[in-house]
């Protein structure tokens, strides 16, 4: 796919798969989903972040910025590699409902450690060096993570600065003595992460072979209680206890009255400067191994971001602080010879954000949810759009275009039906058609925007604490009427012209693990 060229895909999680595990994963619902955005001819799968959820379930607050959620992990891929026996996958969830978090993790997780045990115990010859490099690669992030997850079940869970014994503080001696007691239970981790990541490629490597290019995400802040702050303290604001002292949110906005009080600890970004943005550089060459572009969460947070007070209950009570603007992403241009990246502009966008972005020639976000409430809002319409920007219908923090085309009214909906007009399939593939045909040079569309589906099955309700993260679509549902609307659209608004025509059948060497 050439810079110039036009290009349009799909937003949807791995988690929102109809998989057999109770939650979406890596395996042969996944490849379902390629096979129908090749027949679809979408170029583009995007995704959000791919670490090992936190609170309230988010991929937004993982507890590492390296390693891999093993609730994506196919058991199924696992029994078909020999990793443990089919009959032992009888107890897990069926492939419809939505992902009941608990109930997954009470039934899956014991599973996977049982094959990862099996495979310590019996694995030899391609598998076991596959094993043992990828060890021996990503010890800079594995070997502090598996250590991490290890100490935080023994300590039932509470934040890593409660530890006892000099592990908060990361005393060598204590450290050693941790990893002999544990030392089982560190193979079994670093086991997991590698099924993660050999399944992930084995999917990406499906991906490339379709003409299909894999969006990530990465959140510019990390959770506190994560491998990650545990490791290198000295890159946070964190006082003597080693508690934040200030932490990252947004301020009052149109999704929230009180803003948006993320918890995350704010970046030394002085001491990130001092040491070339290394813990950075070695973040986005990570993400940019795993996928082939890379949407820059809360973007804006480069230029300035909004610092509160870590007492504060909400996110009112914050000021905007500097960020490391051109310098940083001048070393990340250095380190990663170009920007593959997408700038998640939304939100209070300031004129020195947006001249960053250009400066950096970054693509921006286009929502066109947004671009009939006011004339200030017109930014957002298609035929307002630059080619160096990515349009959508909607995001993940948005409602379905059905629902909130079903929950506004007044002018913003006479606007919008005006705009748009209609379409024998329903208003949604309307505005699909209308985001299509914008000048953009990407066009990403949510799963659910193309199903018709309402807002019972939008992804997430910023600043709303629980029941995110949860809604999977149902098996069937990817129908050959959807693909062929789809790939007319596609043709018609020339888009993925440069996607192979035929692809190419898979080799049992690319599902390793």
């Amino acid at each position: 796919m050439t810079e110039s060229s036009h290009a349009s895909g799909i937003l949807l999680h791995p988690s929102s798969l109809p998989s057999r595990d109770g939650i979406g994963d890596f395996g042969p619902a996944a490849y379902e989903f390629l096979d129908f955005l090749f027949a679809a001819r979408q170029s583009l799968w995007q995704i959000l972040p791919l670490g090992p959820v936190g609170y309230g379930n988010s991929p937004y607050s993982s507890i590492s910025a390296f390693a891999g959620n093993p609730l994506l992990v196919s058991l199924e891929r696992l029994v078909e590699n020999g990793w443990i026996d089919r009959g032992r996958t009888s107890i897990l969830p069926a492939a419809v409902g939505a992902v009941d978090y608990d109930r997954v993790r009470a039934t899956k997780l014991p599973l996977l450690r049982e094959a990862a045990s099996s495979f310590l115990t019996t694995a030899q010859g391609n598998a076991r060096r596959r094993y043992e490099s990828f060890c021996q690669d990503n010890a800079w992030w594995l070997d502090d993570y598996a250590l991490f997850i290890n100490l935080r079940e023994r300590f039932e869970m509470r934040l890593w600065n409660q530890w006892p014994g000099g592990l908060s503080r990361r005393e060598p001696a204590a450290m050693d003595k941790a990893r002999r007691e544990m030392a089982d239970d560190l193979d079994v981790t670093k086991a997991i992460q590698f099924a993660f990541w050999e399944q992930w490629r084995a999917l990406h490597l499906a991906a490339k072979e379709r003409g299909i290019r894999m969006i990530g995400d990465v959140a510019i802040f990390v959770s506190y209680d994560s491998a990650d702050v545990w490791t290198h303290p000295e890159l946070f604001r964190l006082d003597e206890n080693l508690d934040p002292e200030v932490v990252a949110g947004v301020p009052p906005d149109a999704f929230s009255a009180t803003g948006q009080n993320w918890k995350n600890p704010v970046y030394r970004w002085d001491v990130l400067k001092q040491r070339g943005y290394d813990w950075w550089i070695r973040r986005m060459k990570w993400a940019l191994e795993t996928c082939d572009l890379v949407r820059l969460d809360h973007f804006r947070g480069f230029e300035s971001y909004w610092e509160i007070p870590a007492h504060e209950p909400n996110a009112v009570n914050g000021r905007w602080v500097k960020g490391p603007n051109d310098e940083f992403f001048q070393a990340l241009r250095q380190a990663l010879g170009g920007f593959p990246f997408i700038a998640e502009d939304l939100g209070m966008i300031t004129p020195e954000v947006h001249e960053l972005r250009i400066r950096l020639n970054i693509p921006c976000m286009k929502v066109l949810q947004f671009a009939f409430g006011n004339p200030g809002a017109h930014i957002y319409l298609p035929h307002h759009c630059e080619a160096n920007s990515v349009m959508y219908t909607g995001t993940h923090d948005n409602d379905t275009t059905v629902g909130w085309f079903n929950s506004i009214g007044g002018d913003e909906r006479r606007y919008a039906e005006s705009y748009v007009g209609e379409d024998a399939m329903g208003r949604h593939w309307a505005f699909i058609r209308a985001a299509m045909a914008s000048p953009s040079r990407l066009c990403v569309i949510p799963l659910q925007d193309v199903l018709g589906l309402g807002s019972d099955c939008r992804m997430n309700v910023p600043s709303q604490s629980g029941g995110n993260w949860t809604w999977r679509f149902l098996p069937g549902a990817l129908t050959g009427e959807f693909s062929r609307k789809l790939a007319t659209l596609s043709q018609i608004s020339d888009r993925n012209s440069e996607m192979p025509r035929k692809r190419r059948k898979q080799s049992k060497e690319e599902f390793a693990a």
